[in-house]
């Protein structure tokens, strides 16, 4: 299971980059890969591929993480914001800006403190976190009036 969070710009129209297809899932998120990638992980084996139309959107943003970091997530205190920002009347990026990048702070300020709430299963770590955040903050940041929606 994953969190997913979306940045939604109304009126705009952002067309969906034409990419490989190819998607993995590692370190509790999903990524895609290029076939050079693909092949040098998987020689011989061919990849299924999800390729769309080259669809238009209003989405300006949108990142997955695993629900395993939800706990070292509460810990750093941004665990409303980012699972949950509509019970907690958050509408827009521009609210998300400040308890994320408090939360960065403390995370990234005492990594130790953090590494007792990496799962034990191996899906999710303290850096794949960090990394969340620190985009979607600059997410945030770039699209400020940006509606915020997540699916978990």
């Amino acid at each position: 299971m994953s969190l997913d969070v979306y940045l939604h710009l109304r009126g705009a129209k952002v067309s969906t980059p034409a990419g490989s297809g190819i998607f993995v899932r590692e370190n509790g998120s999903t990524r895609e890969i290029t076939r050079e990638e693909w092949d040098a992980r998987f020689p011989g084996t061919e990849p299924v591929t999800f390729k769309g139309a080259d669809d238009e959107s209003d989405i300006v943003f949108s990142a997955n993480i695993t629900h395993n970091l939800n706990r070292m997530a509460g810990a750093a205190g941004i665990y409303e914001a980012l699972w949950r920002p509509d019970e907690h009347g958050i509408t827009h990026a521009r609210q998300l800006i400040k308890p994320l990048t408090d939360g960065f702070t403390k995370l990234v300020g005492d990594p130790k403190a953090f590494a007792e709430y990496n799962p034990s299963n191996g899906w999710g770590h303290y850096d794949g976190l960090v990394a969340f955040v620190a985009n979607y903050i600059a997410a945030c940041e770039q699209h400020p009036d940006a509606e915020v929606s997540v699916s978990r």
